[in-house]
Order: structure tokens, then C-alpha cells, then sequence
């Protein structure tokens, strides 16, 4: 017996499954390699040995119910800074021929495009030679490269962190290197922080022992080889865990996934041969006999399967790193690692699911007094098995409870915990599918009976007595619009959320923004002296670290931080509802009501700021509208001298009617100002794009499931050759047959529509409650195209087969 003679259909099916299962969680390890182990490009410190900077993680002791504190770290969000007199200790070490300390701060050239400036004893590391003039030596000079647009001698105006000033062009660097080179003291005095630098390269003579770096700074971090990279670019170190978590998040619902899919087709596939097993177990066959036939023609399946969705799953990987880098989801220079290990994790995790579903499936062929056997063949259970029932009722247990833990919860421990309970309510309903079909068949068969009496009886009950096959119909149904509807609308609720809020409490008339890397600091004070200003806060956004504490357990999280200076109180409302805004000011920090846990007004908060500054600041206001404004809101000057660079994102301005910004607008390079309409639309647009990640989510796995349901009822429908045959055979037309079996397809795409909305629906509720504070998500258009691609997916699935098997007349006998 062969699955590739007797079941060509089972077979085709089970190992298309399996090839897109090994290939999508192949494609997550992919992610999670890549987490761990990619580093960004070495490019400007490819000539340096070794590149010294401040530490890149921090680390803190978390409080755990019932268990000792433990350790939790995470890397710093922002470049830390290193001391300039590491680089005295650094020159002692053997082998150390110099150390050039490197500082970087964003130009604007005059027809806005944006330069790094450096200081010109930093070209050596790039290998940078004027092509004409020569090195920078007084504050005014510069080099710029040859596609700025300047020649030697020719003057430029430059803006540095403040009103554009004029710069001498002495020296032309090489097309392309986006950088502007000053003079060293010139650098460092625009650079503005004394004593400080971005990082000390380390150029030896031959090899050179790390470990002796590393002795030589106690404290700082020392990177070498690959590790360059990261402190060229600290933003590919900061997204590592979110790369990480996804890759997680995305692998365990592909398994699950994979398993549900998966598990149906190899029921049905073992469903389709239950004659032939019937027939073995009559004519002597053991049941450990047919069980090891069963497993070796599912792995037959699945080994090939299993290997080629593993190789491609490198390239699967690869697309999605490359897809988020391009919609800024990823720094650009994330790396991307590849190698055997999530092919091998693929294979692995694939075969053994296969072989464990097919294992699952073959219990009740195997289990059946051959005598008993030909007639159990050809009917269903009455009942489930006392193991998927026990399994079913386990799994709705848990979604339960972590429904009641969503509606208690908020922020991101109630985000959280929205995965586990759409997985566990998807995991309860495949286990209780049969039943919830014939639920199904009980409240549609009705309306179907009314559309055509006898064509829709005989669906009502073709659909109620297959419980089972129905059942495995149904899952991937209501997976399919459960999941999708469910990562669609997620992040949906929150933009609007967002954005609703940030309207609500945003009282300035006017937004100064930039085109470039952002506005000087000097723009607030010259807004708020224009005429017809009544005032203007300047707003900065950075990254905290912070533990938070919730349902009394800690957790170590970064949180979007805004840091505010000027006219706060008068341009931003945020719903406070504990202490004031007024008060934000020296060491201070107000907090959203999701990330304050028991902190109170005059508690002491513990953060780190954007480079891993550790600071203490007292809370001084508590308010609502987290989404909208961030979850941490700190005094601009606290902030200063602790973030990448020194530049505003944006100016909230409040003016009367008539009132005239042009002044401040044309004294500075790339900035204009807009209303806040278009504003709050532009701060939206940013938010979407965390929703690339759910789309990502969709595509894989949404696209994972409609194959699995499609070649799932292609398969359930090419199994009732000898029950259309039958059919004819007693009188019935091609086109009662087709109605009956039309309408069937109606009954049970119904009933896993609806219990997929079903799941949908309550996780979304508890997730809308959890994070936004209203039970009200919101739900994109596109689920409903979800719906109708499901809906007509299944539907084509069901009848072009059936069309294909009505045209020629067959025997009841034919298998």
C-alpha cells in the first residue's frame, strides 16, 4: 500500500502542507538567527582593530512573586558615549599604535540635504584624502564631498544644531561618503559635549589582544570583528530583541499552526484509506502493522517536504528581513545571518509533527476489532474521543483564563497576553471541531432547508453526520479569519487610538516640523518670539528603559519617551489625572497610567535614559493618554546631552489668528510649518508603520492557512467520489447534487466564519479594554477582504473538484 498509488490527492496535499509549514518556521529561525547573531556593516571603523564605546546594555534586578529578584538587561536604545581619557589608558596597551577618538553631529547643507560632521583626525579611519585642497584647521573651515555642490574656496552655509552660518570650503573629499569634516577643536566644540566622544578607534600594528583592551577599560565595551558594526550603527543593537520576539512570536504560531493544518489533512488523508485500512485489519494485519505503514508513508511525505520548505525558508527569511529594513520597520543596515541551523530546526520541528499528527490519526483505525472493521470504515463516532475532548475543554480552560487576565490587565501585559489567548481558543476549537459542526449544521441547516428544501436536507444532514470531515473543513476556516482579523485589527486599534487621542489633547494651532533630521534648538525660543505666538514647546522623542510593574511582577521594558521644554501645560493636554505638567521640570518624570504600577506623585521612578544614563527622576503627574503621547514624558533639559543628537523632532505652536511664523521658517534650513491636521495625519502615518509587522504576520502565516484550507476541502471533497456516485445512482441530477453540495460548503464556511469571528471578536475586546481603555477596536477593510478570500477560496475549493467529478458517471464500488 501506497499513499503515492491509492492516495495521490492525500499525498499532493499532506506534502504541500508541509512544505509551506517547513518553510515559514524555517523563515522565523531565519529572524532569530539573525537576532543573535547578525551584526551591521563595519564601514567607517573597518581600519580600526578594535572600536571602544560607553556600555551598551544596562542591567537591573526585577521583583518576581513568590521567587528572588532576578537579572534582566537590555541594550541601550541611543549611542553611549565614551570618557576621552579612556584613550590615554587604551595607547598604553602592546601593540597599540594610536587611538582616534571619533565624534558625529547632523549637518544640513542649503538645499536640505543631511551630512555626518566629523572631526578630520576621524578620516583616517574611512581612509579619506582631499582630492583637491587640504585638511580643515580654523573653526570656519570645512571638507565636503565633491557632490555637495561647492568647490574649493567657495563658502557655504551649514546648519549645525542651530541658524544656518557660513563655513569655507578647503577641501573636496570623494562623491558619496555623506560626511562634512571640520577642524578637530571646531568639531568638538559642535559636537557639545566635552570630553566625550562617540567612540575611540582602535588602529594597531599587527595583532592585537583584546583582553588586554578590555583590562585596560574596565566598565567600557570593547568591540572586535563583526561587533564593529553594532557600535558604527547602536540602532541594529536596540532592535535585536523586537527582531528577536517576533521571531519567537511568529515561529510558535506557525507551529501551532502547522499542526492544526497539518493534523486535519492527515486525519483526512487517513479518513480517505479507511476502507483499505479496514480491509488489512480484516484479512489479519496488526494493528502495530498498519500504524508503522501509516507513519512510514506520512514521513514519506514528509522528509522530502520537510527539506526543501527548509531550504527555502533562507530565502523566505531573507525577503522578510529585507521588506521590514525597507519600510524602516529595521534599521538599514541590519544584517541578515544565514545558515543550516533553522533549516535543521525546520526539518525537525516539521517531520515530528507529521509523524505525531499521522500517530494521532491512526488511533482509530488501529484500534477496531477486525471483524468490526469494513463496517466501522464507512461511519463516524458518534461521539469524540475522551482524549480530544479532555484536550478541547483543557485549551478553552486556558483561553478562558487568559480572557479574565485581558480584561484585567492593561498596556502591554494586556497586549501580551492576547496571543496566548487567540492561540488557545483556536487550539480548544480544532479539538472541538466536530462538535461545533454539528452545532453548525443544526443552526444553518435550517436557512438551507429554506433555500431549497431537499437539496439543502440532504446538506443538513450530509454536514451533521460528517461530523468529522466538517470539522477538519471548518478549523482552517475559522483559523483563517480568527488570525487575520485578530493581527489586522490589533495594531489598527491602536493607530486610532493614537490618534485620537493626540487630537483630543493637542492644543497648539501650528507644528513646526522638519524635512531634514530635525529642527535646531534654537527654533522654539524663535517661534515663541514671533508675533502672535502665545506659546511653544519644543518636543524630542527618545527611548527609556524602565522596569514596570504589573499584576505585581516587574518587567524591564524600552518605552517611547517624549521630551518636552517651553510652553508644555499650554500646548499638550494628555488627560493628567494625578499631580501637574507645570511641575515637569529639573529632575522630574511624568508617567502614563499603563506603565505607572504603584508609582504615585512624589515617588521616585527608576530609568535609564536614551544612553544608558541611569537617573531617579520624581513623578510629578500621572495621566490617560498613553497612545496618544507616549508612555514617559521628561523635561527637555534632563534629556539634553543624553540622546543621539541635540535636535528637536517638532515645535508645538499656539497663535492667534494672523499670526506669522515665516521669519522662523526662512532663518532656518528645511523647516516649515503645518496645521495640526496635517500633523496628527504625519504622526499617524509613523505609527502605521508598526503595522508592517502585523501585515508581515498575515502574509505568512494568513498565506500559510488559505493553502492549508484549500487543499484541505480539495482533498475532504475529492473523498465523496463513492457518495456523489451513490447519489446519482438513486435518481438525483448533476445539479441537485451540485446545490446540495453548494450549499453543504455555505453550512460549514459558515460556521467557520462565525466561530472564527467568534474568537476574533472577544480577543479583540479584551485587547481594546487592555490597551486603549475602551472595548471598542477597530476594524480595518481589510478583513473584510479576509473574509471574502476565505469565503471564495473555500468555496472554489469545494465545487471545481466536485464539478470535475459529476461529469463522468461513476460506480458506488470505485474508491
Amino acid at each position: 500500500m501506497s499513499l503515492t498509488r491509492t492516495g495521490k490527492g492525500a499525498f499532493a496535499g499532506v506534502f504541500a502542507a508541509l512544505l509551506f509549514a517547513a518553510a515559514l518556521i524555517g523563515a522565523c529561525g531565519v529572524l532569530v538567527e539573525s537576532a543573535l547573531r547578525a551584526h551591521a556593516p563595519v564601514q567607517r571603523y573597518a581600519a580600526a582593530e578594535a572600536v571602544v564605546t560607553g556600555p551598551r546594555t544596562v542591567a537591573t534586578h526585577l521583583e518576581r512573586l513568590g521567587e528572588a529578584p532576578s537579572e534582566a538587561s537590555l541594550p541601550v536604545p541611543e549611542r553611549p558615549r565614551v570618557p576621552l581619557s579612556a584613550a590615554a589608558r587604551l595607547r598604553a596597551v602592546p601593540g597599540v599604535r594610536d587611538v582616534v577618538a571619533d565624534v558625529s553631529f547632523p549637518v544640513v547643507l542649503p538645499d536640505g540635504r543631511a551630512l555626518t560632521g566629523h572631526g578630520w583626525e576621524s578620516a583616517v579611519l574611512g581612509a579619506v584624502e582631499p582630492r583637491d585642497g587640504r585638511a580643515p584647521r580654523a573653526a570656519d573651515e570645512v571638507v565636503l564631498g565633491r557632490d555637495a555642490g561647492t568647490g574649493v574656496g567657495g563658502t557655504v552655509r551649514l546648519q549645525i544644531g542651530a541658524a544656518p552660518r557660513p563655513y569655507r570650503v578647503v577641501g573636496l573629499a570623494p562623491s558619496g561618503t555623506g560626511a562634512a569634516y571640520f577642524a578637530p577643536a571646531a568639531a568638538a566644540a559642535l559636537y557639545g559635549h566635552p570630553g566625550r566622544a562617540d567612540a575611540l578607534a582602535v588602529l594597531a600594528d599587527g595583532d592585537l589582544d583584546a583582553d588586554a583592551l578590555r583590562a585596560a577599560v574596565p566598565g567600557l565595551d570593547v568591540a572586535t570583528g563583526d561587533a564593529r558594526g553594532d557600535a558604527e550603527d547602536p540602532a541594529v543593537a536596540a532592535a535585536r530583541p523586537d527582531l528577536f520576539d517576533l521571531g519567537m512570536a511568529i515561529g510558535s504560531v506557525a507551529i501551532m499552526t502547522a499542526l492544526v493544518i497539518v493534523g486535519g489533512l492527515v486525519a483526512l488523508s487517513v479518513r480517505e484509506r479507511s476502507r483499505e485500512l479496514a480491509l488489512l485489519r480484516a484479512v489479519g494485519a496488526t494493528p502495530g502493522q498498519v500504524r508503522a505503514d501509516l507513519l512510514r508513508e506520512t514521513a514519506r511525505a514528509a522528509v522530502p517536504a520537510a527539506l526543501i520548505g527548509g531550504v527555502l525558508s533562507l530565502g523566505l527569511g531573507a525577503a522578510i528581513l529585507a521588506a521590514m529594513r525597507g519600510r524602516g520597520v529595521l534599521p538599514e543596515e541590519a544584517g541578515t545571518a544565514l545558515s543550516p541551523l533553522p533549516v535543521l530546526a525546520a526539518f525537525a520541528v516539521t517531520v515530528s509533527a507529521a509523524v505525531l499528527t499521522a500517530l494521532l490519526a491512526s488511533l482509530r483505525a488501529t484500534r477496531i476489532h477486525p471483524v468490526e472493521a469494513l463496517g466501522a470504515a464507512s461511519a463516524e463516532p458518534a461521539g469524540l474521543p475522551r482524549w480530544r475532548l479532555a484536550l478541547g475543554l483543557f485549551f478553552l480552560f486556558v483561553g478562558l483564563n487568559a480572557l479574565g487576565f485581558s480584561f484585567t490587565a492593561t498596556g502591554a501585559a494586556a497586549a501580551t497576553s492576547v496571543g496566548g489567548l487567540v492561540l488557545a481558543l483556536i487550539v480548544a476549537m480544532a479539538f472541538l471541531a466536530p462538535l461545533l459542526a454539528r452545532a453548525g449544521a443544526r443552526a444553518l441547516g435550517g436557512a438551507a432547508e429554506r433555500v431549497s428544501p431537499v437539496a439543502g436536507r440532504l446538506a443538513r444532514h450530509a454536514s451533521g453526520a460528517a461530523a468529522l470531515r466538517a470539522g477538519a473543513v471548518m478549523t482552517p476556516v475559522a483559523l483563517a479569519v480568527a488570525f487575520s482579523a485578530t493581527q489586522l485589527s490589533a495594531p489598527a486599534t491602536v493607530v486610532h487610538a493614537a490618534h485620537r487621542q493626540a487630537a483630543e489633547g493637542t492644543r497648539a494651532d501650528r507644528v513646526l516640523v522638519a524635512d531634514g533630521p530635525g529642527l535646531p534648538r534654537d527654533v522654539a525660543a524663535a517661534a515663541r518670539r514671533a508675533p502672535g505666538v502665545t506659546a511653544a514647546a519644543a518636543v524630542q522623542r527618545t527611548t527609556v528603559l524602565m522596569p514596570v510593574r504589573e499584576l505585581g511582577e516587574e518587567t524591564f521594558r524600552p518605552l517611547g519617551a517624549r521630551a518636552l521644554g517651553g510652553d508644555v501645560a499650554a500646548t499638550i493636554d494628555p488627560d493628567v489625572s494625578e499631580g501637574s505638567l507645570r511641575d515637569l521640570r529639573g529632575t522630574a518624570v511624568a508617567l502614563s497610567e499603563d506603565v505607572a504600577g504603584g508609582l504615585e506623585v512624589g515617588s521616585k521612578a527608576e530609568l535609564w535614559l536614551g544612553d544608558g544614563t541611569r537617573v531617579e527622576p520624581r513623578v510629578v503627574a500621572v495621566y490617560e493618554r498613553g497612545p496618544g503621547f507616549g508612555d514617559v514624558l521628561l523635561p527637555r533639559d534632563l534629556v539634553a546631552g543624553h540622546t543621539a543628537t541635540p535636535l528637536d523632532d517638532h515645535v508645538l505652536v499656539r497663535a492667534e489668528d494672523g499670526a506669522d511664523l515665516r521669519g522662523v521658517t526662512a532663518a532656518h534650513t528645511g523647516v516649515r510649518a503645518i496645521d495640526a491636521a496635517a500633523f496628527g495625519a504625519r504622526a499617524s502615518q509613523e505609527v502605521r508603520l508598526q503595522g508592517f509587522v502585523s501585515l508581515i504576520v498575515v502574509a505568512a502565516i494568513g498565506g500559510f492557512i488559505v493553502i492549508g484550507l484549500v487543499t484541505t476541502l480539495a482533498l475532504a471533497t475529492a473523498a465523496r467520489r463513492r457518495e456523489f456516485a451513490l447519489l446519482r445512482l438513486v435518481g438525483a441530477t448533476r445539479r441537485q447534487v451540485l446545490r446540495a453540495v453548494r450549499l453543504e460548503a455555505l453550512i460549514v464556511l459558515g460556521t467557520g466564519v462565525l466561530v472564527g469571528t467568534l474568537v476574533a471578536a472577544v480577543t479583540l475586546f479584551a485587547f481594546a479594554l487592555g490597551v486603549v481603555g475602551r472595548p471598542l477596536p477597530t476594524v480595518p477593510p481589510a478583513v473584510a477582504a479576509v473574509l471574502l478570500g476565505v469565503a471564495g477560496s473555500g468555496a472554489a475549493a469545494v465545487m471545481l473538484p466536485a464539478r470535475a467529478m459529476l461529469r463522468r458517471r461513476a460506480s458506488p464500488a470505485g474508491s
